[in-house]
């Protein structure tokens, strides 16, 4: 890094944080100084990362929750690590059990879009193998907001009233009263400055710690799990639970213009980042704000898009490989797909073979990009009695057709929208960075690798940016930010252009960089929300 990227042509809320010791970047103030806190306490980046993701769990459960999914990417001693920490769905549940209970497609709540929860797995994981302190110091922080409570910040009260609101309407059965007794005890939303606390949810993040997490898939918390799920007649069971381990992955990447974009392979989108970056790398992309840059953009993404939404599942499921969507020779056919104007996607044919975003950093050179995620904020709307363990849906982005690579079927993971992104140079650690948002995270990650590295900005530039979302065919949503002019000169493109008022539909994101020679910090936070960075 040099001082080209102090340079941020965006207004904003901060500017670029420097540090030198230790840094940890995410969407919640006490959630970054729960990391913080860690490091300080002799704990490394890893500790920071589970100490920061627990705790988000406690004061961001409007993204994520215990019973929820995990991907990290883990730079140690050279070398990138990946662990995908997401769950199969259950052994018993199929397509023609679900057409069974009446449904055409999987619903958004309750118990059939239910999969076995990764993250206190994936705690455990990183803890065991490059934790400096034990998982029950790391989760403290975490129990501690958990029992004494804290004051609600704008952004999260905003979120935990519209999900009330929906949930309200739409979850009017027995299973579903634990949410409203854990998130809504007096029969409202807490507002902003008002406490929340769960001593359920602090008991539980206890127990987790002092089992390495075992309690939750083999022990007591498990039973109560299991009990719950058989008492509404869910597929998920306590063998589904006791079978689940995280897994470690080889990171996959791209070269982009000298960097290395790294991410987690599938069952993850992150590939859909990569391939938009693989067909972008043959552009020269000239100005930022330039209606050319745009639309090769959106192109290029529509093309990942159309190409993930077909393929992407449970790897061993996937009929085309991970090396063949992003060969240089499928990306340069890809490439000869973008003209003047906006097409409608489609996927191709390569050769056949809610969430919550957390960064961090230490002075031993280790750093984490992870992310974790209940999926469409709360999840499926069901705690587990007494144990603030809201249960995720990340089921429904099951497909419901046998011949789709994504079918449903038993232990099996679906089609994955959270993905931690990492960056290298000539194999030196450059950082963690990350978009959490459904399926906008790789149009941020797109969006953020091109401002770092086509138009050098600085990490809070690259976050601070105007966004824009591909939502379908032509259609594209911009931010209000978003210059006039070159939305118009879209339109002229043939894209279908809405300018939305509402930023939270553009994703919310971090980066952490380092300087190889100097070891400096350099860090970026989200304006679009309660976003923090700890630092020292």
């Amino acid at each position: 890094m040099t001082t080209d990227y102090l340079y941020h042509p965006y207004p904003s809320k901060r500017m670029t944080t420097v540090a030198n010791k230790g840094m940890v970047a995410t969407s919640q103030p006490l959630a970054a100084q729960a990391g913080l806190d860690i490091l300080k306490r002799g704990g490394n980046a890893i500790d920071a990362a589970i100490a920061t993701a627990a705790t988000l769990t406690v004061v961001e459960p409007t993204s994520n929750g215990i019973g929820g999914d995990a991907f990290a990417l883990v730079w140690t001693k050279g070398k990138l690590h990946g662990l995908n920490g997401s769950g199969p769905s259950p052994e018993s549940i199929s397509i023609d059990s679900v057409r069974n209970r009446g449904y055409d497609e999987i619903p958004k709540f309750g118990w059939v879009p239910v999969t076995v929860p990764g993250a206190p797995g994936t705690w455990a994981e990183l803890s065991r193998e490059f934790g400096k302190l034990s998982l029950k110091e790391t989760l403290e922080p975490a129990v501690h907001y958990a029992e004494e409570g804290f004051p609600l910040s704008p952004v999260l009260a905003k979120f935990w009233k519209l999900a009330f609101d929906q949930f309200r309407e739409e979850l009017t059965g027995k299973e579903f009263e634990h949410w409203f007794e854990t998130f809504a005890p007096d029969g409202r939303p807490p507002e902003v400055g008002e406490v929340w606390r769960s001593k359920g949810h602090a008991e539980t993040l206890r127990e987790i710690g002092e089992t390495n997490a075992a309690s939750f898939y083999k022990g007591e918390l498990a039973d109560k799990i299991a009990a719950f799920s058989n008492d509404y007649n869910g597929y998920l069971t306590k063998e589904d639970l006791a079978s689940y381990k995280p897994e470690w992955v080889e990171p996959i990447s791209v070269n982009y213009k000298g960097y290395d974009v790294w991410e987690i392979p599938p069952n993850g989108q992150g590939l859909i980042a990569l391939s938009a970056l693989n067909v972008l790398n043959g552009f020269e992309l000239g100005h930022k704000d330039s209606v050319e840059t745009y639309h090769k953009q959106i192109e290029a993404l529509k093309l990942g898009f159309a190409d993930g939404q077909k393929y992407i599942t449970d790897r061993d499921h996937m009929s085309v490989s991970v090396e063949s969507l992003l060969s240089k020779e499928y990306g340069d056919e890809r490439r000869k797909l973008i003209k003047d104007d906006a097409i409608m996607p489609e996927p191709g044919e390569p050769p056949k073979g809610g969430t919550v975003y957390l960064s961090t950093a230490d002075s031993e050179g280790n750093m984490v990009s992870f992310i974790q995620s209940n999926y469409m904020g709360f999840g499926s709307g069901l705690v587990v009695p007494g144990t603030g363990i809201a249960l995720q849906n990340r089921g429904h982005n099951f497909s419901m057709d046998r011949e789709h690579d994504n079918a449903l079927s038993g232990r099996k993971r679906t089609y994955h929208t959270i993905i931690p992104g990492f960056l290298t140079k000539d194999g030196n650690a450059v950082g963690p960075f990350g978009v959490m948002g459904g399926f906008m995270q790789p149009q941020g990650h797109v969006q953020v690798v091109s401002n770092l590295i086509d138009f050098h900005l600085n990490p809070q530039a690259a976050l601070d940016a105007p966004r824009w979302q591909w939502v379908e065919g032509k259609r594209v949503w911009v931010e209000s930010t978003f210059p006039s002019y070159l939305a118009e000169a879209l339109r002229r493109k043939g894209h279908q252009v809405d300018v939305q008022l509402e930023n939270g539909a553009f994703g919310r994101g971090q980066i952490i960089w380092r300087d190889h020679q100097s070891g400096t910090l350099y860090g970026g936070t989200e304006s679009r929300t309660d976003g923090s960075i700890a630092a020292y």
